[in-house]
């Protein structure tokens, strides 16, 4: 019988303690807003499955000060390569592009450079666009660092805690946990974020269906340690579609970069996951069959392995009411090239984290928060559409309908730092500046220009005579970006008047801050030298104006009443 402990009250609880539940409570934490997390497991799982963080991933943990503390990087840059084998040791055929390669003559394609072991081409055009990189490490390198930067920050996080009942009503929720010792408490919380992965229990619960091209096949795999093997990566792939054989053994092997690799495979027959145990000489022969050599057992050390399903499912919403979704609880994508799943649960916290905290800080109306179903879903959707219409995956779901089937592919940078948020609130678009709607998906950042609902493009700075990025003024509050002062007090008034914080950056020689390497505000936002630029605490433009209104307070106190639905001026 489990120990009955008194309750405990917080702001927000978090159910589930890996990447994205751990990004969640880490960036509610950086907003000072009490969390409490709850993960059943003790640690980090033995068996990794994210190795990938594309620069908008970095762009958020650096804008919470955690750049420099994440692990050195096995590679860095765009997708791994990945080559198509009858096995390791035997016929190599085709590289497999993750994107359709462009012409020559295309804007999109860079000249060749040098590429780590296993890696990408060190010219991966994000580069252009940001001020960091995207970076290639293990899962379980990447979490004790959130887990150690959470707690420094305030956030309670409670390994070994298996929730075993919640509920939510008007005034808002209440979460059962019993520890590792059937010592069982009672949380009481504002909001509840569910982060408990593809087979949510919250999700479930609340009936939320999903829609996607579904179910694809179950998955067994080993992580495995045999040095030999890295003479393999020598030739820059580092992702190995093992096809095309007699005996019609078909798998995928991938490096991590660390000296560890992982064999995947789909057992013939099997509809469902069992987690049946492999004993180490099944698992032996395996890896020797997908290598292609007999290798000696006491070159290949046996690290884990597991069994788990591969699908294409988003949910048909992200929350009802108190509770919210992210993560794989969210959209269960299959792992990718494009770095499109566990990035975008990270991108889900950070998105829900500023809205949770100017809804409970009493500084927004609590319909801000049905902004991050609108938002998030969207870009779900067409993450789940590009997954699914490009050649890793196209061949396996050729024969199922699903509404994105037909979409075109997009490009990479616009896929990863260009999609639009095409909210009808929270974002004023550029149609009440006399511009026309937006109807593309994702662009290029050089391709938007400061469009309302997208990212804040990088343009380097110099502040105070050091190099910074655009991208360093926001993530904290609201900000006000012009290169005419006449824009300050109408900041501060308008922040006055709302109870909305708002920091007034002004550009230019003298100023705040001042373009430097060939940085241009007004190009790269898309305003005049009288315009100015509002963006949100979490780096993206909800509105711009190309030059001064005559009644910029009055302009200014409106927009900022509704994009950030203050509770103040409503």
């Amino acid at each position: 019988m489990p120990t009955m402990n008194k309750s405990t009250k917080t702001s927000v609880v978090v159910i589930g303690g890996s990447l994205v539940g751990l990004s969640t409570a880490l960036f509610l934490a950086s907003w000072k807003v009490p969390v409490i997390l709850l993960e059943r497991h003790p640690g980090s799982s033995l068996h990794p499955r994210a190795l990938g963080y594309t620069t908008r991933t970095i762009e958020l943990y650096r804008s919470v000060g955690i750049q420099s503390k994440l692990p050195v990087a096995q590679w860095t840059g765009g997708p791994p390569r990945r080559v198509s084998v009858q096995s390791l040791a035997g016929k190599w055929q085709d590289e497999q592009h993750w994107t359709p390669k462009a012409p020559p003559n295309s804007a999109t394609r860079g000249s060749p450079g040098k590429q780590a072991r296993g890696g990408p081409p060190r010219n991966h055009l994000a580069e252009n666009f940001s001020p960091v990189t995207a970076i290639a490490v293990a899962q379980d390198k990447i979490e004790p660092v959130l887990r150690e930067t959470a707690r420094e920050r305030g956030a309670d996080l409670r390994l070994g805690h298996k929730v075993v009942n919640w509920s939510q009503d008007d005034k808002g929720i209440s979460v059962t946990a019993i520890d590792a010792n059937g010592v069982e408490t009672v949380i009481e919380g504002e909001y509840l974020v569910a982060c408990d992965g593809a087979h949510s229990s919250v999700r479930e619960a609340l009936g939320i269906k999903r829609t996607g091209v579904g179910h694809l096949k179950i998955l067994r795999s080993i992580l495995f340690l045999c040095p030999q093997l890295d003479k393999y990566l020598d030739t820059g792939f580092g992702q190995f579609q093992i096809e095309g054989r007699e005996d019609g053994f078909e798998g995928f092997m991938t490096t991590y970069g660390d000296g560890r690799w992982a064999l995947m495979w789909s057992p013939p027959g099997k509809v469902e996951v069992t987690r049946e145990e492999m004993d180490a000489e099944t698992q032996l022969e395996m890896i020797r069959k997908a290598v292609g050599k007999d290798i000696p057992s006491g070159e290949i050390e046996l690290i884990t392995s597991g069994e788990w399903q591969l699908s294409g499912l988003v949910a048909e919403q992200f929350s009802v009411s108190r509770v919210f979704l992210a993560g794989d609880a969210a959209h269960a994508l299959p792992p990718n090239r494009g770095g499109y799943g566990a990035n975008t649960g990270i991108a889900d916290a950070h998105n829900l984290a500023w809205k949770l905290a100017s809804v409970i800080n009493n500084t927004s109306r609590p319909a801000l928060l049905d902004t991050y179903d609108t938002e998030r879903r969207s870009v779900a959707t067409v993450r789940h559409d590009q997954i699914f219409v490009r050649d890793d995956y196209k061949r396996h779901v050729s024969e199922r309908e699903w509404p994105g089937k037909n979409t075109p592919v997009l490009d990479d940078v616009a896929m990863e730092l260009g999609q639009i948020y095409a909210s009808s609130a929270g974002i004023i678009s550029g149609t009440e500046v006399g511009e026309e709607r937006p109807v593309a998906a994702a662009k290029r950042p050089d391709e938007w220009n400061g469009q309302p609902g997208t990212r804040a493009p990088h343009v380097p700075l110099q502040k105070d005579g050091k190099p910074i990025s655009s991208l360093d003024l926001f993530g904290h509050n609201w900000v006000l970006v012009s290169k005419s002062g006449s824009w300050k007090s109408s900041a501060s008034e308008a922040s006055e008047a709302t109870g909305v914080s708002v920091t007034f950056v002004q550009v230019g020689p003298g100023a705040d801050v001042e373009e430097s390497d060939g940085g241009d505000v007004g190009r790269s936002f898309g305003v005049g030298e009288t315009g100015a630029i509002l963006v949100r605490p979490d780096g993206y433009v909800a509105w711009r104006t190309v030059s001064n209104s005559e009644d910029e307070l009055r302009t200014l106190s409106e927009i900022l009443t509704r994009v950030s639905f203050a509770v103040k001026n409503s």
